[in-house]
């Protein structure tokens, strides 16, 4: 095991993973910008190392600075968390250039998943069920006219190089096919660095069910169970449930086993989550692979048992699986609430500011993931999440009535500042969404079908201020803020 981990990451999935390497005697080294100075995981880390300026590019995207970081404490490995670059299969070689293990799948395996035209290939090859469209990218608008024709509208139009929701438009009538073509090749340009597009049939009302999957080096893995992650926005996501509610006991099987099939094939280790649509007739379709802990993790270690960033740091130093399938038992339901700092009612936008209060709750079989604190600055810099509340409970309507409860116990409040907690809790109260029967279509009916949230309940006392600062050592890279 390693001794010294480097967490290149911030926010609440730091605090994540620095908490589990603790529980396992490993010293935690924690890279930040000039905007996360006095963020909770640089004050809880062994050591930090500040590596740039507030914006990403220049700082938790900083390969060089972030390497430099490793070498000058001593760090044997990296752990990216989620987003920035947790899936770049460059980064991953560069780490291992330098010594250094990259915690996830090796970076020829990470490369051929984060294309997801790739995917695609590689998947149909395992004998995964696709969506209808184009195994290859389309380089011109005729082809992929072509495609959509023939697949039949609405499509949806895919960066080859995106993921978390970005680079993809959904295109109803041929009318609308140059526009979105044209756009979305320019958005993913400027956000990936790779135009290339493909399209695929847009299943309508489908359910975006995922399953968790967890592999190591010597040829062994395990699923554990799957996710319904349909509440979105903007193909991103607000509500997951652990198992996925209302499919029968033989589709579960069926979308759980494949899922482990398919990342067996392609040679995955580590942690990574396969992504499905699930239509009506609870027909499946492969979506993704995510080369990453998911955010919403917590429910999968709430109805297992099992905690994946423990295994993730197993299984990234070398260590057999400790794990079978048949040790893997589902019991109960989860179901878990993101809280972003945006503004249901102006279309989710940022709602950055200054937390007066910050008191998340508590009570019986209920985890809030944060890093969020009374003072804490919510910055424009980066993602708006700001903590995960995660339930479990024995039956699903008894999660979804603890989970209300302990939405109403959050306490955040701050100038300007907005949540995502009374849009959620609409969902919540949604008779479709409480029988289980819910799809992706499920915000924009909720939007467009109500009038104004109810405002956050009552707010409870204020909790505790921040832990002690770790030692800080000094900038890693020449380019960093010197202020």
């Amino acid at each position: 095991m390693f001794s010294k981990v480097l967490i290149a990451n911030r926010g609440e999935i730091a605090l994540r993973v620095l908490r589990a390497c603790r529980e396992l005697g490993i010293r935690t080294v924690v890279v930040y910008s000039a905007a996360d100075a006095d963020s909770a995981p640089v004050r809880l880390a062994d050591e930090a190392v500040r590596i740039g300026p507030a914006p990403a590019r220049r700082s938790y995207l900083n390969a060089a600075a972030i390497v430099e970081a490793a070498r000058q404490t001593g760090a044997q490995a990296v752990h990216p968390g989620y987003g920035f670059l947790s899936e770049d299969a460059d980064f991953a070689e560069i780490c291992a250039e330098n010594g250094l293990t990259f915690i996830g799948p090796p970076p020829h395996v990470m490369a051929a998943l984060a294309d997801k035209s790739t995917a695609r290939a590689l998947m149909r090859r395992a004998g995964l069920p696709l969506p209808a469209g184009s195994v290859r990218t389309l380089p011109t608008l005729a082809e992929a006219s072509r495609v959509a024709e023939e697949v039949g509208y609405p499509v949806i139009v895919k960066a080859a190089a995106g993921g978390g929701g970005r680079g993809m438009r959904v295109v109803r009538t041929p009318a609308e096919l140059a526009r979105a073509y044209a756009r979305t090749r320019a958005d993913a340009q400027a956000v990936f660095g790779d135009d290339r597009v493909y399209v695929e049939r847009y299943l309508t009302d489908a359910r975006h069910v995922e399953v968790q999957v967890l592999c190591d080096a010597h040829g062994h893995g395990v699923h554990l169970g799957t996710r319904d992650c349909s509440v979105q926005r903007r193909h991103q996501k607000l509500v997951e449930e652990a198992p996925a509610p209302a499919l029968s006991p033989a589709t579960l099987d069926a979308i759980a086993e494949t899922a482990l099939h398919g990342v067996l094939e392609v040679g995955f280790t580590g942690v990574g989550t396969v992504e499905f649509l699930v239509d009506d007739a609870e027909r499946f379709h492969f979506l993704e692979i995510n080369s990453r802990i998911q955010v919403e993790h917590p429910v999968t270690e709430m109805v297992t048992g099992i905690d994946l960033v423990h295994e993730q740091l197993h299984v990234a130093a070398g260590v057999p699986l400790r794990l079978r399938q048949s040790d893997v038992r589902l019991r109960g339901v989860a179901v878990e609430a993101r809280v972003n700092a945006e503004d249901p009612e102006r279309d989710f936008a940022p709602s950055p500011g200054r937390l007066d209060r910050f008191t998340p709750p508590g009570g019986p079989f209920t985890r809030v993931d944060t890093h969020g604190y009374a003072g804490y600055l919510v910055g424009p810099h980066y993602d708006s999440l700001l903590a995960k509340v995660a339930v479990w409970a024995p039956d699903r309507e008894l999660a979804l009535d603890r989970l209300e409860r302990a939405l109403d116990e959050f306490d955040v409040a701050g100038p300007g500042v907005r949540t995502t907690i009374p849009f959620v809790r609409r969902v919540l109260d949604d008779a479709a969404f409480r029988k289980g029967r819910y799809s992706t279509a499920i915000v924009e009916r909720l939007l467009a079908g109500h009038g104004p949230l109810r405002p956050q309940a009552v707010p409870a006392p204020a909790g505790p201020g921040p832990a002690p600062a770790p030692p800080v050592v000094a900038a890693a890279s020449p380019t960093a803020d010197p202020s």
